[in-house]
Order: structure tokens, then C-alpha cells, then sequence
């Protein structure tokens, strides 16, 4: 009888950690949902102050931080730069149900990416994992 091998901790690839931040209860636990069960590790927010708050505490350990355009305290825009006073080269994915033309542009040079509401799980898991891969993004509708 052959037993499996098992994977050492240290040769399991990394659980990717994804920030969340949307004011929206409904939105913010779907997302959550969605994000988890494609097995990111998620922390949520339902505004900038405690976004940075836990972007702080766990700066190291983001890979993504997700954030709507438009939130009770600041804008996604925002929040964006105030991350980047902290980690200049965050991955940033702004997302936004508003049809307005200035927030539905990419700048991969400065790892700041949009996601238009509704989103597919499909379209946001994938959207995702091409930012994390750092591969060539084509504008995904959801």
C-alpha cells in the first residue's frame, strides 16, 4: 500500500490575499463569498479609514486591494493614492456600476486596473488572477 505523498508547507503555492473594501453589505458579502471559494484569502472593509487601517497592519501580506469608486469617506481614486503613499506598486482594482468613461481606464504601469459592476464570478475570479499573474489584461466586462 503506497501512501500519497504529501506537499511540504513550503512547497504549496501562496494563498493570495485580496483587501476588499465596498460599503455596499449586499455587494461586500457576495464578493467575500465569491473570492473565498476561489481560495483567496480575503480581508473586508466597508470604508477607506478602515481599509488603510488594515492595509497597515497587514501591509506585507496584500497582494490586491479591490476597493468601489465611490465609498461614505473617500473615493476609490482616493484610497488608491493613499495606498500608495505606503507600497507604491500595490495592485489597486477600482470597480464602479457608473457608466463614466474617467473611471473605466487601466494603468498597469502603476498596477491600477477596473472591473465594471455587474461582474461575472467568472469575469472578477479571472480579472484577478491576470493581475496577480501579471499577464497581459484584455477588459474584461464581468
Amino acid at each position: 500500500m503506497t501512501l500519497p505523498t504529501c506537499t511540504r508547507a513550503s512547497e504549496r503555492p501562496k494563498r493570495r490575499t485580496v483587501l476588499l473594501v465596498e460599503d455596499e453589505p449586499f455587494v461586500r458579502e457576495a464578493t467575500l463569498g465569491i473570492l473565498e471559494n476561489a481560495g483567496f484569502e480575503v480581508f473586508s472593509a466597508v470604508n477607506a479609514f478602515d481599509a488603510m487601517k488594515i492595509y497597515e497592519e497587514r501591509q506585507a501580506n496584500i497582494d490586491l486591494v479591490m476597493t468601489d469608486m465611490v465609498l461614505p469617506d473617500r473615493t476609490g481614486q482616493q484610497l488608491r493614492e493613499d495606498l500608495r503613499s505606503h507600497s507604491p506598486e500595490v495592485n489597486v482594482l477600482v470597480t464602479s456600476g457608473y457608466g463614466n468613461a474617467e473611471f473605466a481606464h487601466e494603468e498597469p504601469e502603476s498596477h491600477t486596473y477596473f472591473l465594471a459592476k455587474p461582474y461575472s464570478r467568472r469575469g472578477l475570479v479571472e480579472k484577478i488572477e491576470n493581475i496577480l499573474a501579471g499577464m497581459p489584461l484584455q477588459h474584461l466586462a464581468g
